[in-house]
Formats: C-alpha cells, structure tokens, sequence
C-alpha cells in the first residue's frame, strides 16, 4: 500500500511491506535456474503479518529452493524479495536473521552433544542479556513441554522432542517470520497434533507470519489460514483449504488423481 502523499517518495520494498501495509513478506518476480533447469519462475507471494501459510506441490516443484531463496542460501537469478519495508534481495543468510527470519529445517539440526538448555543458549545470547539466560530458557522450555529435559543431552531426545526444541530455538531470536520445511515429518499422530497447536498459537498468540512446507494434507488442513500451491517452480493456485482440496488440477498435479 503507498503512502496517500505524492510528495513522499517511496521504494517498493516499503510500499508492499512497510508500516503502511499489512505485508511482512513480498516476492517480485522471483526466479533461480540451475543451469538449464529453472527451480523457480517468476515468483510473486506475499504473506500477511501473522499468517499461517502452508506451501504445497509434487516432488521437485521448487518449494525448497522458494524457502532457501527466502532466507539468503540461495541467491536469486532475477526478481526482489521485499520483507518488514526493506529489500533484502542482497542481503546474507545472517542479516536475514538478525532481521527476524528463522528457519526450521525438515531434520533436526540441534546440537546433539549439548543438553537442550545450553541448544537454547545459542540463539538466546544474540537477543537477550547474561543474566536473563536461565529465565528466557525456562519460558522457552516450559512453553514447548521441555522443561524437564533441561540438562539432558539433546541427542538423546525423541524425534517429536528435537522437532520440538528447534522450532523453540526458532522462536528464542523472536522472529517476525519463520519458515518450517516438514516440521511434523516422522511423527506420530499425537506428536503431530501438539506441534499443529504450538504453530497456531505461534501465528495467533505472538503474530510471527508462518511458511510451511508440508506433503500430510490433513496436517496443512488443520494449520494453514490459505494455501499456496506450486508446480514446476510456479504458483499454480492459492486460495482457503477448502478450495484447494476441491480443485480437480490440485488434485491431478498433487494428489495423484485423475479426476
């Protein structure tokens, strides 16, 4: 949204994601190619502050390198990234973080000869004082049911509890947008459904804008508040839930079904 005032000049960057606009995140044109191949093609996604996007599509639609564009460990060939009012095009994965972007892989990747409290050090020492450590520690690991894991060595958690302290480890550098690449995969039922709750409250609760990677349909229908659907490194349709399980094209590319 531009500011109402012709005589205040602007960048894109802050017409489409500044104070003026609900936006934290818009993509222009986005593309990459890999030599001949093209992983994504002329990209153009926006995300609302405190939204819960899902990122659907068959195997090697281009959501991965989307995600990796996003945070800086790709650069791309041609097109803008647009986030909070700045282009951050250029910017290095690490800039990207000190910005409020967090990333949560699809395998964990905490550190396993550490114990859970000093994984939460890490990021916590970038954002919080010394001395707030054990407190900010604590909220982390009450609000993720980690508590009593505190000084247990993180390579001797389940996969649920890894999954888990991660995403915590995310939400320690209180970000304004994280991007979660399968975050339920290998979980079972139940630990699925305690990490759908935990991304909703994230979204709802604390306003970070989510993009999530997910093939478990019935989990993107239980999270997302819309759906982006890619194909052949290009939105192919974007729309509610609702909408995109009835669509007969979703349904062919992704779900396998011919009709």
């Amino acid at each position: 949204m531009a500011t109402s005032d012709p005589s205040v000049k602007t960048t894109p960057a802050v017409d489409e994601t500044g104070a003026d606009s609900s936006r934290i995140l818009q993509t222009r044109g986005l593309r990459k190619e890999f030599g001949g191949l093209t992983a994504t093609d002329d990209v153009d996604f926006a995300i609302e502050a405190g939204e819960l996007r899902c990122l659907i599509g068959p195997n090697g639609a281009g959501k991965s390198t989307f995600l990796n564009l996003l945070t800086g460990q790709l650069d791309p060939t041609a097109g803008e990234i647009y986030y909070n009012g700045a282009d951050i095009t250029g910017l290095p994965s690490h800039e990207r973080v000190g910005r409020g972007i967090s990333m949560k892989f699809q395998v964990p990747s905490v550190y396993e000869g550490l114990t859970v409290a000093q994984n939460l050090r890490i990021p916590l020492q970038q954002v919080v004082e010394p001395d707030a450590f054990d407190a900010r520690t604590r909220e982390i690991l009450e609000r993720f049911d980690l508590l009593e894991q505190w000084g247990t060595v993180a390579g001797e958690l389940s996969h649920g509890q890894q999954q888990r302290l991660e995403i915590g480890m995310a939400m320690a550098m209180e970000p304004k947008l994280m991007l979660l690449d399968e975050p339920v995969a290998g979980l079972s039922i139940e630990e699925t459904a305690d990490i759908a709750e935990l991304l909703r409250e994230i979204a709802d609760d604390d306003g970070v804008a989510l993009i999530v990677i997910e093939h478990d349909i019935d989990f993107v229908e239980t999270i997302a508040d819309r759906v982006t659907v890619l194909d052949g490194g290009s939105i192919f349709r974007e729309g509610p839930i609702e909408e995109i399980k009835a669509d007969p094209e979703v349904k062919r590319i992704y779900l396998g079904e011919d009709h």
